[in-house]
């Protein structure tokens, strides 16, 4: 796991700004760092026009022989790379018998030999978690590759006679010359989901290479071409496997296991998050069973009762016999972080649970490296409130807007935070039914605030497409494996968790896994009123029902308590400073919606915490001002 960055220009490459791009990814790689730099070959004597840089956290192959970049022992190849290939050692076994001969035992090395013996086509080889830049002087072009669901981050942008490549947005902006317009179509974007999708990114220079993608990019002709090599809605419209419910459950359980074996290699101490629920509790049980003594599992307790699972962790962790850490993080503690949160994210990312992730991951790190955690069970197995709620209530979400209303009025009157949450998707009006329940603002509020419509999402628009022919209630969870999952959660994992060098590592989301889930039957995910059925048959047997069985829970804070409380005069600063004008929104429409929610007129916590968020990016990052436009002054 690490940071990498790259930068090529005819003009040549300046060795201080590829340097300050990587001295700025320091967090995700504390070990090691690296700098080539390659001449251009028509003028050997001139300046190098490409540069690759990483940031190295040593898991695989801790010594000096795992050093990145790495180039071929030919010097034909280079590559700087994030992630972890889990079945290298297969892969090298295959390469060796081709003739192949290795100096290492670090994955790097498997993947540069792969592409030089199979070419693009190697990504269909790899097993896990990857974001990489591939020099190919031969051909004279760059390859970028990032893992099939988007674990891995990779930001591209072309701007000045350049092409630069980066984990993150802020190894980007070291380079003075790289041009800091926001995108008015990002920030729209952002208000309505709560995060910037790709490929877009905050900036209009540069964008996000999307999951399950490669590039090439061609200096000489200025060439980049993208094409998609893993399709999981291709996958779904495949139809229904014709398997039975024991050979369902033995398949998956073979496949989870590998899965998880595979994720336990490593050349550092490892362990993994727990807080007590079906998904976490299952990649605990089958790494216990993979290991000759405890493993090392964490959680945080929350001093609201609220958002607490800390108990039912320990539960889980009793039964199972592993060696359990908890740390109580108390709401001072969670506010502390909100100011490295602009950092950590670098563009706009309103997903509160950021804050206990990154608490958790700076627990964890106290003691282990790599981490396993259980993300992918929802979306994989059908395990979100809001698809049952979506597949139970279609006749409310489409009755009249006044019906709506009503019921919304009610259920935003009673004391249950999941209710409120339900009122403010029966407030929406979008066509599209499932956008109800994840959008953040409303598109008239987006459009008030901004002064434009709000643009399509590409994502989500191609997966719904795909998706249309399949029965109503499989679509939300195959929407949201290509757009929430690696737009939200994988980010808010990647951020948090790389912010304090630490690797976290998601078995459920081995492709693998991933592609029997897309075509397991709908009754084996949802039955009796039970999500992620076949999931809780495997856990069943590790762990007694009476220690899993409850609401599930989330992974939030009190947004409400603290915008009514201590973030009260934050947010006035904020609103009445030049992040508004900056961002080109109508500041008479950013008070309101504060003014309502502080007179009670209005509960959405969540939209203010996204414009929060919003105005703190613009604060601590100041981009070039936004203009707003005329017809929306």
């Amino acid at each position: 796991m690490c940071g990498i960055a790259g930068l090529l220009s005819p003009r040549g490459v300046d060795e201080t700004t590829l340097a300050a791009m990587n001295a700025c990814l320091a967090h995700r790689g504390p070990d090691d760092h690296g700098l080539w730099l390659a001449p251009d070959p028509g003028n050997p004597g001139g300046p190098a026009t490409v540069g690759l840089a990483q940031r190295r956290l040593s898991i695989v192959d801790l010594s000096p022989l795992g050093h990145n970049p790495m180039p071929r022992a030919d010097g034909r190849l280079c590559i700087t790379y994030n992630g972890e290939v889990y079945n290298f050692q297969a892969l090298r076994t295959e390469l060796e018998a081709l003739g192949e001969r290795f100096r290492s035992q670090s994955d790097t090395e498997v993947i540069l030999a792969a592409y030089d013996r199979w070419g693009t086509a190697c990504l269909d080889r790899f097993v896990g978690m990857f974001a990489f830049g591939l020099w190919d002087a031969p051909k004279k072009r760059l390859f970028l590759a990032r893992d099939r669901l988007g674990k891995k981050p990779l930001y591209y942008a072309r701007y000045a006679g350049r092409f630069a490549f980066a984990s993150e947005l802020k190894a980007l902006l070291q380079d003075p010359d790289f041009p800091r317009e926001i995108d008015p179509e990002a920030l729209s974007l952002y208000l309505r989901f709560g995060y910037v999708p790709s490929p877009f990114s905050i900036y209009r220079a540069a964008r996000k290479l999307p999951p399950a993608h490669f590039a090439l990019w061609e200096p000489e002709s200025a060439s980049l071409r993208i094409e998609r090599y893993w399709d999981p809605v291709a996958l779904a419209r495949e139809g229904p496997l014709k398997i039975g419910e024991r050979e369902a459950e033995e398949r998956l359980e073979s496949l989870l296991r590998d899965a998880v074996r595979l994720r336990m290699i490593a050349d550092v101490p490892l362990g993994a998050f727990l807080s007590g629920g079906i998904d976490s509790s299952l990649v605990v049980a089958l790494m216990q069973e993979s290991s000759a003594r405890p493993v090392k599992t964490f959680t945080i307790r929350f001093e609201n009762s609220a958002f607490d699972e800390a108990d039912h962790a320990a539960a889980v962790a009793r039964h199972l016999g592993t060696e359990h850490a908890e740390e109580t993080c108390t709401a001072s503690a969670m506010r502390d972080v909100l100011d490295k949160l602009p950092d950590m994210f670098d563009e706009p990312f309103a997903d509160s649970s950021a804050i206990p992730t990154y608490v958790v991951s700076r627990m964890t790190r106290r003691h282990v490296t790599v981490v396993l955690s259980g993300d992918g069970g929802d979306e994989l197995f059908f395990g979100y409130p809001r698809y049952v709620l979506n597949a139970r209530a279609r006749w409310l979400l489409d009755s009249p807007r006044a019906v709506r209303e009503g019921v919304a009025r009610a259920a935003a009157a009673l004391p249950v935070r999941r209710l409120r949450r339900v009122a403010e998707v029966l407030r929406h009006d979008d066509a599209d039914g499932y956008l109800r329940f994840v959008a953040w603002f409303r598109s008239d509020e987006v459009a008030a605030l901004t002064g434009r419509p709000v643009p399509p999402y590409p994502g989500y628009l191609e997966a719904s497409a795909g998706a249309e022919d399949l029965p109503a209630v499989e679509r939300p969870p195959l929407v949201d494996l290509v757009t929430y999952l690696p737009e939200d959660i994988l980010v808010k994992v990647d951020r948090a968790s790389m912010a304090v060098g630490l690797e976290a590592r998601a078995p459920l989301l081995d492709h693998r896994v991933a592609e029997m889930a897309l075509r397991l039957p709908q009754s084996l995910k949802w039955r009796e009123g039970s999500t992620k059925w076949l999931l809780r048959r495997l856990l069943y047997r590790r762990v007694p029902r009476s220690l899993l069985d409850r609401p599930k829970m989330g992974f939030g804070v009190p947004l409400a308590d603290w915008l009514n409380g201590p973030l009260r005069a934050r947010m006035e600063e904020l609103l009445a400073g030049p992040a508004l004008r900056t961002l080109g929104l109508d500041e008479r429409a950013a008070r309101g919606l504060w003014e309502a929610f502080r007179s009670g007129r209005e509960l959405r916590a969540s939209t203010l915490w996204n414009l929060f968020a919003l105005l703190s990016w613009a604060d601590r990052w100041k981009p070039s001002p936004l203009e707003r436009p005329a017809s929306g002054r």
